[in-house]
């Protein structure tokens, strides 16, 4: 098989590596993941890293050889000088997920930043609503079978609970935990649901173990635990409805890919002015309510801007 022409850059930021492999798999094209771990120069500015190879380690250099890319998918502002070194090393065009800061904005050939950034308005700028993310019916459809038969067992409507945590700019206080749970059993009694309960790596063992002896039987409850399998995609493909914390952007918009209902759980203090500026287009738009208000089931259209990214891609002639 030849080899790939698209290439990732992959740091530590979990939460962006999944953003660049969304949009590579909605283009449908083969790629490569290329691990970068940065020394200690990589905690430089960029106007100091430049366009070079500065503050990446010895292994990702090592990993920097032909047969080189014809694109080059990243996020983040760390990754943007290994990016830019790509393009005047070997010609490749270069997408990033989120702004990469100055300087250098010029030498992307498309910077893909949500609405609720506020974008600058430039021709390689557009603008998504919400996170890309890797939430399709194909991902979807892999994980219920994976997990048929070890979930809820049954007939009868299920309620996703996605569940973050305190983040470095907000706390979530036992106050917020018990709120959380008050109201997701509400909804959940209207509907007549059963719960399917995830937490995430920031939930911390209070949160988890408030929510857990909160929410009584019949229920599935799945505590995070790093290198364990993790069944939230197949909740997500099984559930009638989804609750989720508005503490983390990219929750909030895999909850709205499936097109059931979304209610997010965003009180004063879980979450930052810039996380509400998405909840509000969320709501807006149709796509989320707010949790303790109108319950009243609906349907929208699946979110994923990751599919919008690839399109213009395509639409650019960048592949």
């Amino acid at each position: 098989m030849a080899d790939p022409r698209i290439w990732i850059l992959a740091d530590d930021r979990p939460g962006n590596v999944v953003q660049c492999v969304g949009v590579a798999e909605a283009l449908g094209e083969p790629f490569i993941v290329k691990p970068v771990a940065y020394d200690v120069l990589g905690r430089m500015h960029n106007v100091l890293r430049g366009a070079t190879l500065i503050g990446l380690d010895p292994s990702s250099r090592a990993g920097l050889r032909p047969p080189w890319p014809e694109l080059v998918i990243a996020a983040g502002r760390r990754t943007a000088p290994l990016a830019r070194w790509l393009k005047r090393t070997c010609g490749a065009r270069l997408v990033q997920i989120m702004d990469p800061g100055w300087p250098g904005r010029g030498d992307f050939d498309l910077i893909a930043a949500p609405r609720h950034d506020r974008p600058l308005v430039r021709p390689n700028v557009i603008a998504t609503l919400g996170s890309c993310h890797r939430v399709g019916p194909r991902l979807l459809a892999e994980a219920e079978a994976h997990w048929q038969g070890r979930l809820l067992e049954g007939p009868g409507p299920r309620v996703m609970l996605s569940v973050g945590g305190a983040t470095k700019d907000c706390r979530f206080t036992p106050a917020h935990g018990r709120r959380l749970v008050a109201e997701t059993l509400a909804l959940a009694s209207g509907l007549g649901a059963r719960l399917m309960i995830t937490t995430s790596r920031r939930t911390g063992r209070s949160l988890e173990a408030q929510i857990a002896e909160g929410i009584p039987e019949p229920r599935y409850f799945h505590p995070w635990t790093d290198g364990a399998e993790n069944p939230y995609l197949a909740m997500l493909a099984q559930a009638d409805a989804v609750v989720v914390t508005g503490d983390s952007m990219n929750m909030c918009t895999e909850a709205c890919a499936t097109g059931v209902p979304v209610y997010i759980f965003a009180p004063p203090g879980v979450a930052s002015a810039k996380h509400a500026r998405l909840h509000q287009l969320l709501y807006e738009l149709g796509y989320a309510r707010p949790l303790g208000g109108d319950p009243t089931p609906w349907r929208h259209a699946p979110l994923n801007p990751a599919f919008d990214v690839a399109a213009e891609i395509r639409a650019r002639g960048l592949i």
